[in-house]
């Protein structure tokens, strides 16, 4: 298990299941991390979704130091930099361009960009780069397209999101190239909005589960 003063080596190793989170209060930032914590899954992807997003990050920096918190839907160099000045540990893309790439390479944060076919993660791949986002997973193929592509491009290790749930979410794991799975199960807004934290560390304690 991660500690926040030490990453594994790799992003796709901190935890079987990473909760994909979207926020719209600042005050539901920190309860919604110690649950997950609480469910054996210390560590989040935060959105980039909403106006609450950096501060919400930042509470969860300052005050959570048991969870590593990262930004997701990064989508610009101005967000890359931002998300690293409010205390992210690592940063996630929906895509990749080269700008984006170079942008989230600067901050010196361990980053997952984005690629939903095999010629994007040939170019990531060109960089230097061997871990990415499989996004949107479910619309772009699938286990079954990660399965095609891992005897071809044996270097690529996936963390799919998009379409992810309970049901499918063991079949992607079993795959050789997948290090780990994005998942907005985790925290539903109806939970959130309820702020039913005991409900929420249930669900992670479930995905948690699946590493077995």
């Amino acid at each position: 298990m991660s500690t926040p003063d030490l990453l594994p080596d790799s992003l796709l190793d901190l935890v079987p299941v990473m909760p994909v989170v979207v926020l719209h209060r600042v005050e539901d930032a920190v309860p919604v991390a110690r649950a997950l914590v609480a469910g054996g899954l210390p560590a989040i992807e935060l959105t980039l979704r909403t106006p609450v997003a950096l501060d919400a990050l930042a509470a969860i920096a300052a005050e959570v130091p048991e969870i590593v918190v990262g930004a997701g839907t990064v989508v610009s160099a101005g967000q890359a930099k931002e998300a690293h000045d409010a205390g992210a540990r690592f940063l996630v893309s929906p895509g990749a361009t080269p700008t984006l790439l170079a942008a989230m390479t600067d901050t010196g944060l361990p980053f997952l960009p984005g690629v939903a076919t095999v010629s994007e993660a040939l170019a990531v791949l060109e960089t230097g780069l061997t871990e990415m986002k499989f996004f949107p997973a479910e619309a772009s193929g699938g286990a079954a397209f990660l399965s095609s592509v891992a005897a071809p491009v044996p270097a690529a290790r996936f963390c799919p999101t998009g379409g992810i749930t309970p049901a499918n979410a063991a079949r992607y794991l079993a795959l050789p190239n997948v290090g780990c799975v994005g998942g907005s199960w985790l925290t539903p807004g109806d939970l959130v909005a309820a702020r039913d934290w005991d409900a929420i560390a249930g669900l992670a304690r479930e995905a948690a589960a699946l590493a077995g």
